[in-house]
């Protein structure tokens, strides 16, 4: 059957789960068998929503004939009315995921609905995992920073309370990394103090708390150099191994340079840097903003 047929016949479905919902709440429809009808509408809204899916009708090319997000919503309401709140839950992320492909707003909404039912029966983690979902449509689709921070933050909250301590980091991480971007600094460097202390001690882990420090740092130096050569000092005090990592070598030579208001050694450190271990984006960034900080400088790295 072509992808047509398949929307006809959904279309069919929603048509007819609707007429089974209509009639279940009636006086005659409640005689004969109205919870009944109600779980078989639920049952077809579903097939209805996985026929939407196999046409990749995902949200609707017009609203009164329904989509694979509209039944799956369907579907999920009936779930919560019969009080099955894990099939509601799993209904409304199928829904989200649906309506993911072309209507991220409505996509939050189903998922923030399936958090809900998935908090109210203390059901943490996998309430995170559906946060993360929510700030990556913010962060991608959307383009809120704020409101992905927001959803990575109440992640981490939740991972934490669970004890999953590496899930809550790399939330916080997400956090950090975009505070920075936007100039709240105190905020990253807490952040990242805080995950480089927790993973420092962890033998698995411990290789990465340089980079976390690292980033510290520089997030101290656009606020003040000062600053910034106190927070070197205090962590190499806390992880020793911060001392021996190209990283401090490089954080102590542009501490230097910008003392002497030298750009061009400021800008040659990070070459030589870069040469052996590349520097990301965000990383970049930020000594980027440090470097225009050197009197009578340009604001490039070349």
């Amino acid at each position: 059957m072509d992808n047509t047929g398949k929307e006809k016949e959904a279309i069919q479905l929603m048509a007819d789960a609707d007429k089974k919902v209509k009639t279940s709440g009636s006086f005659l429809g409640g005689m004969f068998g109205g919870p009944h009808k109600v779980e078989e509408a639920c049952e077809m809204y579903c097939r209805a929503a996985n026929m939407f899916k196999m046409a990749k009708n995902w949200t609707g090319k017009h609203l009164a004939e329904g989509s694979a997000g509209n039944a799956f919503c369907q579907a999920a309401r009936i779930h919560m009315q019969l009080q099955n709140k894990h099939d509601s839950a799993t209904s409304f992320i199928d829904a989200g995921n649906a309506y993911k492909k072309a209507d991220p707003n409505e996509a939050i909404k189903c998922l923030s609905a399936a958090v809900d039912i998935y908090t109210d029966m203390g059901r943490f983690t996998i309430a995170a995992k559906h946060h993360i979902t929510i700030a990556e449509i913010y962060e991608s689709e959307l383009v809120d920073i704020e409101k992905a921070i927001a959803h990575y933050e109440q992640a981490a909250d939740y991972y934490k309370g669970e004890e999953s301590n590496s899930s809550a980091n790399k939330c916080l991480l997400k956090v950090g990394a975009y505070a920075a971007q936007l100039e709240q600094y105190a905020k990253a460097i807490e952040i990242y103090e805080q995950v480089g202390s927790s993973t420092m001690d962890n033998p698995l882990l411990k290789y990465s708390a340089k980079e976390y420090f690292f980033k510290a740092s520089l997030c101290h130096f656009i606020v003040d150099e000062l600053n910034a050569k106190l927070a070197v000092e205090k962590y190499e005090e806390m992880f020793p191994a911060f001392s021996d990592s190209r990283e401090c070598k490089l954080l102590k030579k542009l501490l230097d340079a910008h003392e002497e208001q030298n750009s061009e050694a400021f800008t040659e450190a990070i070459k030589e840097f870069d040469s052996i271990s590349r520097l990301d984006q965000w990383q970049t960034t930020m000594l980027l903003r440090i470097k225009k900080t050197i009197q009578g400088d340009e604001g490039d790295l070349k």
